[in-house]
């Protein structure tokens, strides 16, 4: 067989697998476990981290101060060094909304070996820890929760006897960029780090979404959260290996009231959010990183070029595989687009899609020899431990 069939049949072995043995990852149904509410309701203490939010903020933080919680909660947003008055705005919008009681703070400058997102949140963490609750929710500022979203998550986390339970908030798709890009993003971390493993009791993946994590304290304690964790960028998956290994029970799913409201209505918006730690998620390892490039050339672009290229040299068997693999990889594409409530033609676009994030991917590791590193919120961090660059350039 030519070197292009050869290809073809690897991509389809590859692609049986990721549809029979990576946890049924194409599958959306992983929603918050069975449930029932609790006789006494545990008090919970919301922790955002937020730095130049105000644009977001009139979307996402009502939403949480009008959360319909039996129990104790309060929220603390904890203001890191923004430059648009986002601690302002969150006052203004407590008084005018009313509902859960709000405490507006801020941490200072992180110090070396922090990121900024992390050092606000041991901020949060140690102003709730005054009011000693079992819970802690850290959810982004860009985050806005359905009224029962709380309770949905307590009573989840109760009654399954987890110790963090996170849900991945469904991310905006209003432009046509985001219809392409944003479906992806989840389904590619799916992919890495399946859901259903995620929950298992002794599974060794693990994983969480930063977006919208609720967090036992004594688990937080155990794990010595956020500090263990600290010089973490990606800093959702780091936060779930540390509580899993301090003994702690996790649960992952896809969301159902908890949307992000951030808009990325240009493909450069999107490049770099995805751009900023891809390669923070390789390790910044060479290696890694052309493995990647390698696996996502074999499984993504394979098929359709496998497809024209038979067509173009007259390889029936070229096509063939070909055009199976790149239906299999379409139809593991659909639940997320239906998940989205997006249009199912999209599905056969998925090879662009995974070539534009191979590209980032790229770019993301081009940064980062360039000095640039991973950023969050206009810091960037050049390797784990370094010391932050003020310059407001980035998400």
């Amino acid at each position: 067989m030519s070197a292009i069939v050869w290809l073809a049949v690897v991509s389809l072995a590859a692609w049986c697998w990721l549809l029979l043995c990576q946890g049924f990852f194409w599958r959306t149904d992983v929603r918050l476990p069975p449930r029932r509410e609790p006789h006494d309701w545990p008090s919970v203490c919301v922790v955002v981290p937020a730095r130049d939010e105000a644009a977001v903020l009139p979307d996402s933080l009502p939403s949480l101060l009008a959360q319909d919680y039996p129990g104790q909660a309060e929220v603390f947003l904890i203001d890191d060094g923004s430059a648009d008055g986002t601690g302002e705005l969150a006052r203004e919008l407590s008084a005018r909304v009313g509902g859960l009681p709000l405490t507006v703070d801020s941490p200072g400058e992180p110090p070396a070996g922090w990121t900024g997102k992390l050092w606000a949140v041991r901020h949060g963490i140690g102003l709730a820890r005054a009011r000693d609750p079992e819970y802690l929710l850290l959810t982004d500022a860009d985050i806005a929760h359905a009224p029962d979203s709380l309770r949905e998550l307590v009573s989840a986390a109760r009654s399954g006897g987890f110790d963090m339970v996170s849900l991945m908030a469904r991310l905006r798709v209003a432009s046509p960029w985001e219809r392409l890009v944003v479906p992806a993003f989840v389904y590619f971390f799916a992919q890495l780090y399946p859901f259903r493993r995620i929950g298992r009791p002794g599974a060794r993946t693990a994983a969480a979404a930063g977006g919208c994590v609720l967090l036992r304290a004594d688990a937080a304690a155990r794990a010595r959260v956020p500090d263990a964790i600290r010089h973490a960028v990606i800093d959702d998956v780091a936060l779930a290996r540390a509580v899993r290994g301090g003994g702690g029970r996790i649960w992952l799913g896809l969301a159902e009231g908890v949307d992000s409201v951030r808009p990325y209505p240009r493909l450069h918006d999107l490049w770099r959010m995805v751009s900023r730690s891809a390669y923070a998620q390789l390790r910044h390892s060479p290696l890694l990183l052309l493995g990647t490039v390698a696996g996502l050339c074999v499984v993504y672009l394979v098929p359709p070029g496998a497809v024209v290229a038979g067509g173009v040299l007259g390889s029936t068997a070229a096509v063939v595989f070909g055009a199976v693999a790149w239906a299999v990889m379409a139809g593991t594409y659909l639940p997320m687009l239906r998940y989205y409530g997006l249009p199912l033609w999209l599905a056969p676009l998925l090879p662009f899609t995974a070539f534009l994030y191979l590209l980032m991917t790229v770019d993301s590791a081009v940064q980062h020899y360039r000095g640039r590193g991973a950023a969050w919120k206009g810091r960037t961090y050049a390797r784990p431990g370094a010391v932050a660059d003020e310059s407001r350039t980035g998400l």
